[in-house]
């Protein structure tokens, strides 16, 4: 069972930055397609960033394209660094791992087979 830990949320202001991490313990991390997902209260959960483990393809969701970076290192660790944060930013921020995605499915939350607990980002006006 792979175990991710996702940590670096918190209270930012508008127009702030937050990087996040998240600490894969897999042997096979470099196997995996990581991706980010985020969850406001009383909405759906939304594809924020994925990063494939194969060939680094990157994608972004569509609300945080252009002020977002995904990127992973060798130590089993991706992170997601986002600027001029906006209200509608504020969720929880989960990572999630698969063996299945490609750049054409990161999107599919259903894909990804294993998630962590989630770090709050709140972003205050």
């Amino acid at each position: 069972q792979e175990r991710m830990v996702e940590s670096g949320g918190g209270l930012v202001q508008a127009g702030g930055s937050v990087r996040l991490s998240c600490a894969a313990s897999t042997r096979t991390f470099n196997w995996y397609s990581m991706g980010w997902f985020r969850q406001a209260p009383g909405k759906e959960r939304e594809f924020v960033a994925g990063i494939s483990g194969s060939d680094g393809i990157i994608r972004y969701g569509d609300a945080v394209k252009g002020r977002s970076s995904i990127t992973r290192d060798a130590a089993n660790t991706v992170y997601l660094q986002m600027s001029d944060l906006k209200t509608e930013d504020t969720a929880i921020y989960y990572c999630a791992a698969s063996l299945l995605v490609n750049e054409n499915t990161f999107g599919d939350a259903n894909a990804f087979a294993f998630w962590g607990q989630g770090t709050q980002v709140t972003v205050s006006s």
